[in-house]
C-alpha cells in the first residue's frame, strides 16, 4: 500500500504498529479537530480505535451486503 496516499508528510515510512498506536489526525485530511470531534462522539484516539470501531465495522458489513460480496447468511461477518 503506498502510505503517502493517506498518511501525513513524515509518517510514511513508520512502521505498522507505530501508525496503528498514533492519533486519527496523522491521516490524510483528519483535522485536529475532527480527531476530537472522533474522540468526543466515539471514544476514538488513534488509527486503531478508528479501524476497529464496532459502528464502522457494522457499516461496512452492511455495505458490502448491500453490494452482493455476502450471498447468503453463511458468508455474511458476523455483527
Amino acid at each position: 500500500m503506498n502510505f503517502k496516499n493517506i498518511l501525513d508528510k513524515g509518517w510514511e515510512e513508520k512502521p505498522v504498529e507505530e501508525i496503528l498506536n498514533a492519533p486519527v489526525e496523522i491521516l490524510k485530511g483528519v483535522s485536529p479537530s475532527d480527531g476530537q470531534k472522533l474522540e468526543e462522539a466515539f471514544n476514538i484516539q488513534t488509527v486503531r480505535d478508528l479501524a476497529t470501531c464496532k459502528f464502522f465495522l457494522w457499516a461496512q458489513a452492511l455495505n458490502a451486503m448491500s453490494t452482493g460480496e455476502y450471498e447468503d447468511d453463511l458468508k455474511r461477518p458476523t455483527l
